[in-house]
């Protein structure tokens, strides 16, 4: 790459990280090479571009101003590269996806392991976050496509993936482990885990419509933190079903008698800009991920 779209792409992935060294690791360069290529476009440009400071870096209003150009043009060298590897058949490429754990979980591997077999030069970039900062990267242009929450931001062109249940998670010795469907009510009647970060999330929702207010005794986005808090008898969840495919806790799970579920679905900034290789790869998202709750495959 030429090295001024280097500098420029230093810049930009500094910003998004807040720090010289997840750059450095991002890019593989050195923590002082980041430094310097930004500060040889600091001397090239005559401004200053990030304040530097003991928690990290942030922007000066200068930077502010310029970091959407050197956004677009790190995109559109993207785009140059993408064509040239349409037009060498797809010999190389790079896809950047934005998911959340459970589908990184349990549906990209067998994804990626059947799409290796007929594109092996094809290498991955994985970024986990929340809804939230899924969206992010999507607007921004840091991955190609997310996985997401439906609906989503009306400026995406979206594809709708599946229904995925929201589930009552207990130990096994509850005392309503033999119930049909879990009781609404009843969620107020124990202690509760809340998977949630940052905006409020499905499971919120789902107490703000039916009127109920359980006692939240602990709250994370880690899936598997409160697997084993309920295991131990400390409360009980809602869980999304994807989540809770082979998992290793001794657990059990319900629905609720209300319905619950999320949309996945895959968010695109523009779908048709997106790389050969992204457009190759949705290909097999929809004949490769595991039927739904129903039995059935939803076509994309």
């Amino acid at each position: 790459m030429d090295m001024n779209l280097q500098k420029y792409l230093a810049f930009v992935i500094t910003v998004e990280y807040g720090s010289f060294t997840k750059a450095a690791e991002m890019l593989k360069y050195s923590q002082p090479g980041i430094s310097r290529m930004i500060g040889d476009l600091e001397r090239d440009w005559g401004v200053s571009l990030l304040e530097r400071g003991r928690s990290g870096v942030r922007l000066t209003s200068d930077g502010l101003k310029l970091l959407p150009l050197a956004q677009n043009v790190c995109r559109e060298c993207r785009r140059l590269q993408a064509q040239v590897e349409e037009l060498n058949g797809l010999q190389s490429g790079l896809i950047r996806i934005g998911t959340f754990s459970s589908v990184a979980t349990h549906w990209l591997p067998n994804i990626i392991k059947e799409f290796q077999k007929d594109y092996p030069n094809i290498d991955y970039e994985l970024l986990l976050g929340d809804y939230t900062e899924i969206e992010r990267w999507i607007a921004e242009g840091r991955v190609d496509f997310g996985f997401i929450r439906l609906p989503t931001l009306p400026e995406f062109e979206t594809i709708f993936l599946e229904r995925d249940h929201l589930l009552v998670v207990m130990p096994e010795d509850h005392p309503l482990a033999g119930v049909g469907y879990f009781p609404v009510a009843a969620l107020c009647d124990y202690p509760f885990m809340l998977l949630e970060k940052g905006a409020k999330a499905e499971v919120s929702e789902i107490f703000e419509r039916c009127g109920i207010s359980p006692k939240v005794r602990f709250t994370t986005w880690d899936d598997y933190a409160i697997m084993s808090m309920v295991e131990s008898g400390l409360g009980i969840s809602i869980l999304p079903q994807l989540i809770l495919q082979r998992i290793p806790y001794r657990i059990i799970t319900k629905k609720l008698e209300v319905q619950a579920y999320r949309e996945i679905g895959l968010a695109f900034r523009d779908k048709g800009s997106v790389p050969l290789a992204v457009r190759r790869f949705l290909d097999y998202i929809d004949h490769r991920r595991p039927a739904d709750s129903d039995g059935k495959n939803t076509q994309v």
